[in-house]
């Protein structure tokens, strides 16, 4: 299986994660070069979009800080998509997100 071939960036700490949570924020090319890089805070699916977006692609913790806000994060946490070695990495640094984890269904 193929690794995960970007370099993986974590923040510092949650608490320093004070991006938006209302609005429409449009990511820097670093970050979207889809051309679509205009998210509205108040629709549930681009606000996933932007949170994944900016979690794959941030390349120092600032992107991180600056796009992404914890209680909001937190939230959306167990419903975004990421590759396994982000999330695995992100969860490390902060169990809090793997508490947040939906339960696997017993056997």
């Amino acid at each position: 299986m193929r690794q995960y071939a970007k370099p993986i960036v974590v923040a510092d700490d949650l608490s320093l994660l004070r991006g938006l949570t209302t609005g429409v924020v449009t990511l820097p090319r670093h970050l979207d070069w889809s051309g679509a890089a205009d998210y509205d805070l108040n629709s549930p699916g681009r606000i996933v979009d932007l949170y994944r977006t900016v979690l794959i692609e941030a390349t120092k913790p600032d992107d991180l800080h600056v796009f992404l806000d914890r209680t909001v994060l937190t939230r959306l946490w167990p419903s975004i998509w990421l590759p396994p070695e982000l999330r695995r990495a992100w969860e490390q640094r902060f169990p809090e997100l793997r508490r947040t984890a939906p339960e696997a269904p017993a056997a």
